[in-house]
């Protein structure tokens, strides 16, 4: 069952024309309205269910710029200093929390990463270093482990997915933006080449810039106009606690799970890296760019066919924009969550915790992580395509991302010099033999 997410009222109407149409409601896609709207530019979100409905609503929460990979790190940056000032941006509570945030290990080479990550990554001027035992053992409150080293960040935080996309989409709203809820973008059409419709199951909208920020659904939506997109996805659980005692107020990765405080006095934990991949008519089409990361996490992943190979988000359809897609049948994909790994991981949980007790799941949850090949996003024009934009692929990082990489994207869209380089973004690296390196920490 989807764990509940803010609502925001269906207020606006599918207007006539806007400056830019942005595809998705997750949190790229809201923030990138966000910015854009505070440019002054005319712009609409269509979502096809509701803010939030899917990945946004779903993940772990954690927003931090450290043990990024190297292609990720300026835009981390400058995600986390958005985060850091959303709630002063947009006059209400984001669901940010500045809290610190850690990595605690016990393997001598994970010790060893971490300390050529932040020899490599020092030009960039980030807060945070490695904890000794002793020193983590003053942060952490009754763990039954003595852990060898952490590294750690006092910037970092999280954010609670339940508030943080529907208060941007408010703020944007607020802002000048229109946000349709229950509208599906059936595709777009084009005059001389360039786009000039995008299609709704609600009628068309004119606009000659479209920015694709549709998670997992991204990759269907661009197929059908032609454009290949590499693209395709992990099932993934989550859980929450009832109230507990405080372990720490920030967030803890492990090699097993990850949790992180919540400000209902509870836990969401996630099993790290673990999850099952289902065999899909578009999976099997990029099987060979995907084999190095399957082999990579092949011991964290099961592996079956389900009803996705028919529906959702990696079946292979095709539909007419004049006809009912494949975006109208499935408002909020909703994937089950899996018990054995929320056994798995409350089990965990209290034999690493004694002090929580016999801490009980309050609420367990599935999604679907969508992926590229080197976990790194795609944020980008799309070539071939005068007008369209994509921001997509975000391998579990969105939320962490989200506002840094609304904010590249609105730039991008409105033809200004971007803060970051984009060029660890672009669709192309794939095609020209150039993905960025491989990063342990997932």
């Amino acid at each position: 069952m989807a764990p509940r997410v803010d609502t925001i009222p269906d207020t606006d109407t599918l207007p006539e024309s806007a400056d830019t149409v942005i595809i998705g409601g997750g949190i790229v896609g809201i923030s990138a309205a966000l910015f854009l709207a505070e440019r002054g530019q005319s712009v609409v979100v269509l979502e096809k269910g509701k803010i939030a409905g899917e990945q946004s609503g779903r993940n772990w929460g954690w927003c931090r710029e450290q043990l990024r990979s190297m292609a990720e790190v300026p835009i981390a940056m400058l995600s986390m200093r958005l985060w850091r000032g959303l709630s002063e941006r947009i006059g209400i509570d984001s669901g940010f929390r500045q809290t610190g945030m850690m990595v605690v290990s016990k393997d001598d080479a994970e010790i060893a990463r971490w300390e050529k990550w932040l020899e490599d990554t020092r030009s960039f001027g980030m807060e945070g270093a490695l904890l000794s035992s002793k020193e983590l053992g003053g942060m952490i409150n009754g763990s039954a482990t003595q852990w060898k080293a952490g590294i750690y960040s006092p910037v970092d935080g999280w954010a609670e997915p339940a508030v943080a996309a529907p208060a941007i989409a408010l703020a944007a709203r607020a802002k000048g933006a229109r946000v349709i809820q229950n509208c599906a973008a059936r595709g777009w059409e084009t005059e001389g080449g360039r786009i000039s419709h995008v299609v709704t199951e609600k009628g068309t909208v004119r606009t000659s810039r479209v920015l694709v920020a549709g998670g997992a659904w991204s990759a269907m939506l661009l197929r059908r106009h032609g454009h290949r997109f590499i693209q395709s996805g992990v099932y993934g659980t989550a859980f929450r606690t009832e109230p507990g005692p405080e372990i720490y107020g920030g967030g803890i990765g492990s090699e097993l799970f990850s949790f992180r405080r919540r400000d209902d006095g509870g836990y969401t934990v996630g099993l790290r890296g673990r999850g099952r991949v289902e065999l899909t008519p578009m999976g099997l089409r990029e099987t060979k760019s995907f084999l190095p990361l399957f082999f990579r996490r092949k011991s964290d992943l099961t592996i079956g066919v389900g009803k996705s190979f028919f529906r959702g988000p990696f079946a292979w359809r095709n539909w007419s924009l004049s006809d009912r897609s494949p975006f109208e049948e499935e408002r909020v994909y909703d994937p089950a969550a899996d018990g054995r790994l929320v056994e798995d991981g409350i089990k965990a949980f209290r034999e690493a915790y004694p002090v929580l007790g016999n801490i009980k799941v309050a609420e367990s949850w599935g999604g679907l992580i969508d992926s590229t090949p080197d976990m790194v996003p795609c944020i980008c024009p799309v070539g071939g395509q005068d007008g369209l934009f994509l921001a997509s692929g975000f391998s579990g990082h969105g939320m962490a991302l989200g506002p840094g990489a609304g904010w590249l994207a609105a730039q991008m869209v409105s033809g200004e010099t971007p803060d970051v380089d984009p060029a660890p973004f672009r669709m192309t690296r794939f095609s020209e033999g150039s993905s960025n390196a491989p990063h342990h920490w997932v």
